[in-house]
């Protein structure tokens, strides 16, 4: 699995937020059990009108994780660009992330976490 990309949808089965950051808990340790380079997380962009708080919870807990090491880093789907460093450097480490449908995309309900 080493290089690999994994996916994730949060947002299946409509959880709420709490439910969301525990899931995001498990495929995160799995992910890395199983030796994957990094994790594309779909959470949604928050276009039923509520804001998206399952996208801003995770991104507010990945940030926290960046920080004590847990996690390499992370790239918010409307920054997977080329022209965009963290995704340059994100490209490096996993390869498999050149051949993502979105890059290039700017697709804000989704966001690439770096193991």
């Amino acid at each position: 699995m080493a290089g690999q990309l994994r996916q994730v949808n949060l947002e299946q089965g409509l959880p709420t937020v709490e439910q969301a950051l525990r899931r995001l808990d498990s495929e995160l340790i799995t992910s890395k059990r199983l030796g994957y380079a990094a994790v594309k997380l779909i959470h949604g962009y928050g276009s039923s009108g509520r804001g998206g708080k399952i996208r801003v919870a995770v991104r507010r807990e990945l940030s926290a994780r960046q920080e004590r090491g847990q996690i390499a880093g992370f790239v918010p789907g409307e920054k997977f660009s080329i022209f965009e460093e963290e995704t340059r450097q994100a490209l490096q480490r996993c390869d498999a992330l050149r051949r993502d449908q979105d890059l290039e995309r700017y697709n804000n309900g989704v966001t690439f976490v770096i193991l």
